[in-house]
């Protein structure tokens, strides 16, 4: 018994199954037997059903043989697979199949996709192990599977035909559709096995009423295929042509909410609102209209597990071999990565497209497949000029075979290459490119195609040949040479001479260099320039310009803010000379320099001028002993180093306690008793000698020694006051003078209350003078700080009035006790009548403020005389006395009972 002698409802019944599965699988599924094979060309006869035409003329294969020829005894094709498969490539999969228990899996090579050769097909046992398998493919075999076969046969074991499950190269049958077409064939033989009576698939009502009472309720008899349906990741249901549910699988129901039991025998109307059954029954007139299977939604939703997926659903007409319309098939399929992956392929799509950068790709035998616009642009050549195309259309010439033999290798073996070269624009113009190509591979790590990406630089590499010619550097440090650091001196004169600026050109000459040369060699000197150069860079403030001259000269260009400013610059200089330099063979070896300094625009206009003067600057330091520097004006120089000695002397004074204090007495002009001191400091330094507070002192304020050396006066008068007092001298208070920047530290008040508690000396027994400008950074902040100090019981003066600031709306506001007039004053009171009307207004505005006042600087009887009988109240100066040291001031301090202080 055949196929042949199968009735016309058995036929039917199996055809029914088989579209099913096709369906599912979207693919092609025949029955095919060789041993019936008499004529090929009733290969497809009337008992064969075809939903999509198969094509005959592919059923025909001429000259071929018995031994390759194939009976097609019943096809259902959904996606015309059949049409690529050859008929020799049936009987192939025929006759292995039959000796295969498991079936067997036809595939492909890749290459041999769209050709007509004979024996493309490879064809293997089902299941795979891998010892039948090839180095390296099984991994392609398990991905490439087109074909699947399994022989069906009697209970008796004798053949019945072969199922064949088609897909179009290069789309592949998966795991899920193996399953499938596994599960088909297992229902197929138990049909043989039981030889049972015909099990209803879909159940027609094309004969029933068509008013809603007649329309049929019952779902087809439960059968096998159910199983194979239930284990099915997507939604599969199944209604009649009355539109009512007779047949679903487990994800319908997990899906739905639903149980089966409530889903089938209803319409859509009956389980859904209104617009939702309407969208599901336009979907089922769609895909009857269509004639086969269509996508009717795609959606976002989400899954069991409650996370956002895509899902898309396809319908399909359910037809008999008689071409009837017995219900329609749904299923619904997550398609979150297919989605994933086209978005992916968007957003690539769109980087393509609109990057700056060129790109081109290739296959992998290298011929131009795809072009972007940027492409375009900058070749000029269009996707069509180029496609199908090598790329070496573009080459310039510029590059020998050997180049491109040394990047195809590099490609090849490590899978990218990156460097520059040169290519020709449609036009003819040659250009430089940054190209990066990179290989790309498939599954098998085989390149599949090459993606090329370039950047045009010949902007930027025009641009660099201008830098190249206006930037000169030294070819040992890369340092500006001499030629551009006289172009750097032009254009800083020029900037200078517009806004009224100083510059300073230094010229820095390495002392006996030569022995270096000639005992170590030029090498190691080249070395030790180098290090020398890194180092004089490491220690440039911003603009300013290093040069090597050539040699071990080397200049400097910086701006000069002031002297003080330019020392500090020579002192970094010397610095760099500190550490010494090491040589190749582990030898240090120490060096000095000689500088000369020249100064625009006293010491020339232009950049000749000035570095001429400093080179001679710099001959004259060597001849003063080398490892020293020079203006180029002697007055200068001989400033300079004096001004480098108070700043070093000045910081070992602070450490070595070479500082002293003196006390002038102050005077009641009245009674002409004594009524306080001024403390002022005095500094003998043993190289050079008397320094005085004039010199010292904005020194001291310029490098930041003035708060260490106020705080150190503050604390030495208080411990004076306080050896007074124990002593039984009454010497009422002890003036001491602050500058401006003590006062503006946040920590002045509390270090002077310390200093009051470490010392033991009551604040009523301090006095503290400030000067007007004092109140010249913040005036707010200082009267702050002045009232806190008048709270701890200190007297306050105004130090030098009218000589300074002289603001009256803050006078009112200053917490002070006294004003003192300035010994500029005092000095032609008697003489100058502008000096005695500004003495007469001081001491009347200081009486209308409460405040008593106190001259400075009276060295005369007439003074004294002066200042009394304008109701001046104190005066200190040399016609009372000289400073003295506190053991020569016994004449000025009364005797007043012991005081014990703690």
């Amino acid at each position: 018994m055949n196929w042949h002698d199968f009735s016309e409802q058995r036929k039917h019944q199996w055809l029914q199954d088989i579209d099913l599965v096709a369906t599912l699988i979207q693919g092609d599924i025949i029955l095919v037997n060789n041993d019936l094979a008499v004529n090929v060309n009733k290969s497809l006869h009337s008992d064969v059903k075809v939903n999509h035409q198969i094509k005959a003329s592919n059923s025909v294969n001429a000259g071929m043989t018995s031994a390759g020829c194939v009976e097609i005894v019943l096809a259902s094709s959904s996606s015309h697979a059949f049409d690529y498969w050859q008929h020799n490539e049936l009987a192939q999969l025929d006759n292995k199949a039959q000796a295969a228990s498991d079936g067997v899996g036809g595939y492909f090579e890749s290459d041999a996709i769209d050709s007509n050769k004979n024996g493309r097909l490879r064809v293997r046992c089902l299941p795979l192990e891998r010892e039948d398998l090839e180095d390296g493919q099984e991994n392609k075999f398990k991905l490439n599977i087109s074909g699947f076969a399994k022989a069906l046969a009697w209970p008796s074991g004798v053949h019945f035909a072969t199922l064949c499950a088609l897909k179009n190269p290069p789309l592949l049958l998966n795991d899920t559709m193996l399953k499938l077409v596994n599960l088909l064939c297992d229902h197929l033989q138990l049909k043989l096995n039981q030889e049972s009576t015909r099990v209803q698939f879909i159940s027609s009502s094309l004969d029933a009423p068509n008013d809603a009472d007649a329309i049929s309720r019952v779902a087809p008899q439960a059968m096998d295929l159910q199983v194979f349906i239930d284990s099915l990741e997507e939604h599969v249901w199944i209604k009649n042509t009355d539109g009512v549910y007779v047949f679903c699988n487990r994800r319908v129901e997990q899906a739905w909410g639903r149980s089966k039991h409530d889903i089938l025998g209803r319409t859509d109307l009956e389980l859904f609102d209104e617009k939702i059954a309407n969208r599901f029954v336009e979907g089922d007139k769609l895909a009857i209209a269509q004639g086969g299977p269509v996508i009717v939604a795609e959606c976002q939703d989400r899954d069991l597990q409650s996370q956002s997926t895509w899902l898309e659903t396809f319908k399909s007409p359910a037809i008999t071999a008689e071409g009837l319309l017995v219900g329609v098939i749904g299923i619904t399929r997550n398609i979150a990565k297919h989605k994933a992956a086209e978005e992916q392929l968007n957003l690539a799509a769109t980087v393509f497209s609109n990057t700056v950068e060129g790109v081109v790709i290739t296959d992998r035998k290298g011929f131009i497949t795809e072009v972007n616009s940027a492409f375009t642009k900058i070749t000029g050549y269009e996707l069509d000029e180029v496609k199908g195309k090598n790329p070496n259309l573009l080459s310039s010439g510029h590059h020998d075979k050997s180049f491109y033999q040394k990047l195809w290798n590099t490609l090849l073996i490590q899978g990218r290459w990156q460097g520059e070269i040169w290519n020709r624009r449609k036009n003819g113009e040659v250009y430089p490119q940054e190209l990066i190509i990179s290989a790309v591979y498939d599954d098998t790590n085989t390149i599949a195609y090459f993606v090329a990406v370039f950047t045009d630089v010949s902007v930027q590499r025009k641009t660099q040949a201008k830098l190249d010619k206006l930037i000169l550097l030294d070819p040992l440090t890369q340092l500006p040479n001499r030629t551009q650091f006289m172009s750097r001196i032009e254009n800083a004169i020029y900037y200078a001479k517009q806004e009224g600026t100083q510059l300073a050109v230094v010229f820095i000459d390495v002392d006996f260099f030569k022995h270096i040369n000639d005992s170590l060699g030029h090498v190691v000197g080249d070395n030790i320039l180098v290090e020398l150069a890194n180092r004089l860079s490491g220690i440039l403030h911003p603009g300013a310009v290093l040069s090597r001259l050539g040699g071990d000269e080397f200049s400097l260009l910086t701006n000069m803010l002031s002297t003080e400013n330019l020392i500090a610059i020579v002192n970094r200089v010397y610095s760099v000379f500190e550490a010494p330099f090491n040589c190749n063979n582990n030898q240090s070896i120490r060096l000095t320099a000689s500088m000369g300094l020249a100064l625009y625009p006293s010491d020339g206009l232009d950049n000749d001028c000035l570095l001429r003067h400093a080179d001679a600057a710099m001959h004259r330091a060597k001849q003063n002993g080398r490892n020293n520097y020079a203006f180029y004006t002697e007055a200068m120089t001989q400033e300079s180093v004096r001004l480098l000695q108070l700043q070093s002397s000045l910081h070992e004074a602070l450490e070595m306690k070479r500082f002293s204090l003196v006390y002038q007495p102050k005077v009641d002009l009245n009674t002409l008793e004594t009524v306080g001191f001024e403390a002022l400091i005095r500094w003998n330094d043993p190289n050079l000698g008397n320094v005085s507070p004039v010199v010292f002192i904005p020194i001291a304020e310029k490098n930041g020694l003035i708060n260490d050396i106020g705080l150190w006066v503050i604390r030495e008068a208080c411990e004076q006051g306080v050896r007074w007092l124990k002593q039984g001298k009454s010497f009422h208070r002890i003036a001491v003078n602050v500058a401006s920047l003590q006062l503006q530290r946040n920590s002045f008040v509390d270090d002077v209350q310390q200093v009051l508690r470490e010392t033991g000396l009551p604040a009523k027994h301090l006095e503290i003078e400030v000067t007007e400008s004092c109140m010249l950074q913040n005036p707010t902040e200082a009267i702050i700080e002045l009232k806190r100090l008048r709270e701890m019981g200190i007297t306050l003066a105004m130090d030098d009035f009218g000589t300074g600031y002289s603001s009256l709306s803050y006078l009112k506001k200053l917490p002070i006790n006294k004003l003192k007039i300035d010994r500029s004053f005092i000095k032609s009171i008697v003489e100058d009548a502008n000096n005695a009307a500004i003495a007469k207004a001081v001491i009347a505005l200081g009486h209308a403020l409460n405040l008593h006042i106190i001259a400075e600087g009276v060295e005369t009887q007439e003074q004294a005389d002066f200042l009394r009988l304008n109701a001046c109240e104190q005066a200190q100066g040399y016609y009372f006395s000289r400073p003295k040291l506190p053991c020569e001031l016994d004449g000025f301090l009364s005797n007043s009972p012991y005081v014990k202080l703690p």
